[in-house]
């Protein structure tokens, strides 16, 4: 089967109907969404009633940081401007779409693979995987051979070697690479709605669970629109800028 692994979408409407569309066109036949679905961008009660469609229809969604935030309660680790905009966001959403991201698994499994926004390790810790300690830690909590992340917004690929030895991979453009059954592998896609790397294209990934072929892809989108819509809704406009460096 055909995954598409979908991440730290952000509110970001522009970036995340342009992936959607990118793997509609490369026939994906299901979808994961790996947290993050609000925070930052101006377009929330879409990307969640867009999500909560998906998920109907048999997709696979766990919760974020800063959906749990909307949800509950501002986090105390989040900066002044992610709390304005995750106070903002809260007043742009229904009861049912608040429901939906208060009731996000923290983790889902599917055959070989894992799901979770942060780490495997501690999920609610929100714990960054920013290097390979950290991917280890990950990859040690779970004995699913493959996991997906999400959190961090710029890709990555570690593995494991049966012997320990542990390996990391900073994808560019777009990049097809098997994923060997004999090691443990943690993917991080990618933002697809607020990309840190320097890039301002869209990030998401597609996994076949039956080649074991990871493809890394990035999806130019209308970033102007989507920073603009930031600034018109009265958001930082900092965060729009950041949209168009992909920073």
């Amino acid at each position: 089967m055909l995954i598409a692994i979908l991440t730290d979408i952000h509110a970001n409407r522009e970036a995340f109907t342009a992936c959607l569309a990118h793997a509609e066109e490369r026939r994906a036949q299901r979808y994961a969404f790996l947290g993050d679905l609000v925070g930052y961008g101006a377009d929330p009660a879409w990307v969640v009633d867009t999500v909560m469609a998906y998920v109907a229809q048999g997709a696979i969604a766990v919760q974020g940081n800063h959906d749990a935030a909307v949800a509950q309660a501002s986090g105390k680790s989040m900066n002044a401007k992610a709390r304005e905009v995750v106070d903002w966001t809260r007043s742009q959403l229904g009861r049912e779409q608040l429901d939906f991201l208060d009731r996000l698994p923290l983790t889902q499994e599917a055959g070989e693979c894992l799901f979770v926004h942060a780490t495997a390790a501690e999920p609610r810790s929100w714990e960054y995987i920013t290097g390979t300690l950290e991917a280890v830690k990950s990859m040690h909590a779970t004995d699913r051979r493959v996991s997906f992340c999400g959190h961090v917004h710029q890709p990555a690929l570690y593995n494991l070697s049966p012997t320990g030895k542990v390996s990391a991979f900073v994808p560019s453009g777009d990049s097809s690479i098997p994923l060997g059954t004999q090691r443990h592998w943690l993917v991080l896609p990618g933002s697809v709605g607020q990309p840190r790397d320097g890039n301002p294209a869209a990030c998401y990934a597609l996994y076949d669970d039956a080649t074991h072929e990871l493809i890394y892809f990035r999806v130019p989108y209308d970033h102007d629109a989507a920073a603009e819509k930031i600034r018109a809704a009265g958001l930082p406009a900092s965060i729009g800028d950041r949209l168009q460096q992909g920073r």
